[in-house]
């Protein structure tokens, strides 16, 4: 075990993006920290009824490679366990908000097997490459996605407005989807029958 976080309430919207190199630039300008880009590998754990994903839960191992590119360097390795639970929000709500608590572990061997012994199965896996990006009090992490181009900005909604608008964007460019939803929609969009989202081996 290396870290673990406590629960927090977890407040985030995301983008879609159109100029990666562009919103780079734009970043940088506000002398965010980056940390680098890794390779996520993301599996959802599910029980064989689905009931955490009806409920809107998630129970979720991730392993993060350093993935380096032309524009940024590559990001630390890292085993991370995440479970998240709804909280109750209003219909009419802009941002998506979780319960979130992580916690960081040196073996990503042993854990798949210590969930199956409690009754889960791996369920939906995704990849994206992800460049972190953090200013005071904000989260601003940079997706490579099978299915797209997205930032994810989490902080408190005032502090998302500010930093989405010096951004150029506006409420209306807000996403509250998951990566499942999104990848079910490409799917659907394709008339393809969705599987897992993965870059092509």
């Amino acid at each position: 075990m290396l870290a673990r976080r406590p629960t927090v309430r977890e407040t985030e919207i995301k983008l879609r993006i159109a100029d990666l190199a562009g919103l780079v630039r734009k970043i940088r300008t506000l002398r965010a920290h980056c940390s680098g880009r890794v390779l996520e590998r993301n599996t959802l754990f599910e029980t064989p009824d689905e009931d955490p994903r009806r409920r809107g839960r998630l129970l979720r191992i991730r392993i993060e490679t350093p993935a380096p590119s032309k524009l940024i360097p590559g990001g630390p390795g890292r085993n991370i366990i995440t479970s998240k639970s709804p909280v109750p929000v209003s219909s009419g709500s802009r941002y998506k908000e979780k319960l979130e608590r992580e916690l960081a572990v040196r073996s990503r061997t042993d854990w798949p097997a210590s969930l199956r012994s409690l009754g889960f199965r791996p369920g939906f896996r995704y990849e994206k490459f992800r460049t972190t990006f953090r200013l005071p009090g904000l989260h601003l992490d940079l997706d490579e996605t099978p299915v797209g181009l997205f930032l994810e900005i989490e902080g408190a909604p005032t502090s998302i407005d500010r930093i989405a608008r010096t951004l150029g964007f506006s409420p209306r460019d807000y996403i509250r989807s998951t990566y499942w939803d999104l990848y079910a929609a490409e799917c659907r969009r394709r008339g393809q029958i969705p599987g897992n989202m993965l870059f092509p081996a």
